[in-house]
């Protein structure tokens, strides 16, 4: 089961933007979405890409490298070549403080390179 871990402050990650951290294997991603943080596994998956490398706006995040994108609200692929739904971490803020249930590393599917 995944545990709550400190990944970084509500000042690191302004609304509309995001910050990506390695936590013990896993590439995790904050998301500030009108106000609402969402945690999420920093790497498309169609291929291996970061995606806090790439565009958001609003709730929908769009992989630079081939346009897949999502609905950081669900994780669900709104847009080709992604074909898997972006895994989700569950996130909380404490005293202005970024925590997220980060998964081990052979919990998350990886795309290919």
């Amino acid at each position: 089961m995944a545990e709550f871990v400190k990944v970084g402050t509500v000042d690191e990650v302004p609304e509309g933007e995001m910050k990506g951290w390695e936590i013990h294997g896993v590439l995790v991603g904050v998301a500030n979405v009108f106000g609402d943080y969402y945690a999420f596994h920093d790497c498309c998956t169609h291929q291996q890409y970061r995606l806090t490398d790439s565009f958001l706006m609003g709730e929908r995040l769009t992989c630079d490298w081939h346009g897949a994108s999502f609905d950081l609200t669900t994780g669900e692929v709104k847009a080709l070549p992604a074909t898997r739904d972006l895994p989700m971490f569950p996130v909380e803020v404490r005293d202005g403080e970024i925590w997220v249930a980060v998964p081990s590393p052979d919990e998350i599917e990886m795309p290919p390179e």
